[in-house]
């Protein structure tokens, strides 16, 4: 059992799965980082200083010391809430992510189409003909 753990392991697929899990946590880090450091405070800007992260909607009582506009620690002391700024945030961190993968697989494809080109071996009608000539021979 032990060795057929082994075999599943170094099989190049499992490599380059785990691989990109690792490389593609850090790169949603990253994108993550972009959308509430950058984009969020530009888009916040041209919608008059709004702050997406801070928008919901009370759907319970606020407990007593705990300010009715803080998100963080109203999630924090469990009030129920419909968060629907994060919600928009991580939708946009969401299209972010994938709009950067759908570049960088349309960079690979070009790369691997430009790629050497396999020499073209005989067609299918040649080969059946090939068959049928020494089918005839026999």
């Amino acid at each position: 059992m032990l060795n057929e753990f082994r075999e599943f392991i170094a099989r190049g697929n499992v490599i380059d799965l785990a691989v990109g899990v690792i490389i593609g946590g850090a790169f949603a880090t990253i994108t993550k980082s972009l959308t509430e450091d950058i984009i969020m405070p530009v888009v916040g800007a041209i919608f008059g200083g709004v702050d997406f992260s801070n928008m919901f909607i009370l759907l319970g009582d606020v407990p007593a010391g705990v300010s009715p506009t803080d998100y963080a620690k109203l999630k924090e002391a469990g009030v129920a809430m419909f968060g629907y700024g994060a919600f928009i945030t991580a939708t946009i961190n969401f299209l972010i992510l994938a709009w950067i993968i759908f570049l960088l697989v349309k960079a690979v494809n070009k790369v691997v189409r430009k790629g050497p080109d396999a020499p073209a071996g005989p067609s299918e009608v040649d080969i059946l003909t090939e068959i049928r000539d020494e089918l005839r021979k026999k």
